[in-house]
């Protein structure tokens, strides 16, 4: 089998289910961002250590997860069953919370950045925010998508950015804050 189909020169690609669209149609735009993020994934992965890192075996598994919530997107009318599941929301939230508490309290924004894994993992958090407003232009367009995996990267970008936190603290590096940042993340939630 030939890795060149020829099939996209003239600006088509393949849709899982045989469909076809255009290159730059927003269903191709959402699920090629996704991927773009599972890219970054990869590079913030790439610098870990294997060995001594429990950080590696977890980010390996989420990008196992946006894998699947790429071939969501890609998936057009769930012409086969959709992979991202309410559970995975759960997991992500479970280690929303634990990095959360785990770092120090911060009520200011704060610039990106600190150690070279956490500058990594806010690449992540800003990848997966344009994922997701690629993904809600599809919503916008009446594309049939799985919700769960719209979920799934709004809380992905939440994980990112408490990881990023955690990583930093864990390095005892400081975070730099947003000089003109108004008090936030101490607002009471609304019920």
């Amino acid at each position: 089998m030939s890795i060149y189909t020829r099939y996209g020169d003239r600006g088509y690609t393949k849709l899982v289910g045989g469909g076809r669209a255009k290159k730059n149609a927003p269903r191709v735009e959402a699920y090629g961002s996704i991927d773009t993020l599972n890219a970054q994934v990869g590079l913030t992965v790439a610098s870990l250590d294997a060995q001594e890192n429990s950080l590696y075996t977890e980010l390996v598994q989420v990008q196992q997860w946006i894998f699947d919530c790429g071939s969501d997107f890609a998936t057009p009318e769930e012409k086969r069953p959709y992979k991202i599941e309410p559970q995975m929301i759960g997991w992500l939230e479970k280690k929303i919370d634990f990095y959360w508490t785990a770092s120090p309290k911060i009520d200011r924004f704060i610039i990106p950045g600190g150690t070279v894994s956490a500058a990594n993992l806010h690449l992540c958090r800003c990848f997966t925010r344009e994922a997701e407003r690629n993904a809600v232009n599809l919503l916008e367009q009446q594309e049939a998508i799985n919700e769960e995996a719209l979920k799934f990267l709004n809380r992905l970008s939440d994980y990112f950015f408490v990881l990023a936190r955690w990583v930093n603290g864990q390095a005892g590096q400081s975070e730099v804050f947003y000089e003109n940042s108004v008090s936030v993340f101490n607002r009471k939630k609304k019920k």
